[in-house]
């Protein structure tokens, strides 16, 4: 299983070009596609980006979900038909769409955010901002991580 830490902002060029950080690449190394997967976040102003490995994981966890139930459309929908298989070129750069980078805002940088299994890829500000907004909600929450398994308090 992949794992994405950090945080590391690349240069976007004018064809919507841009760098995938070497330690994500190294992660992604040996999966069956040698790229990303993206899709638009139904949550925030960015774009998911992940292995095929944790793709197929998602795959797998919306087939769970009774088929033709709104939930599962609405899943399937927002997540599958969205998603686009990004390949790294000989450089190790992917080429951003239009329309993602229109939802994101990004423009002439993107700012890469692990997220664990997953990661993001903003609008440096917007991401600044965000990440502002998470710790405030961590605080004010008080949200801790069990030592022993389950899920965040």
């Amino acid at each position: 299983m992949a794992v994405f830490i950090g945080t590391f902002e690349n240069k976007v060029d004018q064809k919507g070009r841009v760098s995938v950080p070497a330690v994500f690449r190294q992660t992604l190394a040996g999966l069956s596609f040698n790229g990303i997967v993206a899709f638009r976040s139904h949550r925030a102003d960015a774009i998911e980006g992940c292995g095929m490995d944790f793709m197929e994981q998602m795959i797998a966890r919306v087939s769970e979900i009774d088929l033709f139930s709104e939930t599962h459309d609405d899943l399937a929908t927002t997540i599958f038909s969205d998603s686009q298989q990004l390949p790294f070129d000989g450089t190790g750069r992917i080429m951003l769409p239009q329309g993602f980078r229109d939802h994101a805002g990004i423009t002439d940088r993107a700012a890469f955010v692990g997220m664990g299994q997953l990661f993001q890829i903003w609008h440096p500000d917007a991401l600044e901002r965000h990440k502002a907004e998470a710790r405030d909600r961590a605080r004010s929450q008080r949200l801790t991580i069990p030592t022993g398994g389950g899920g965040a308090r």
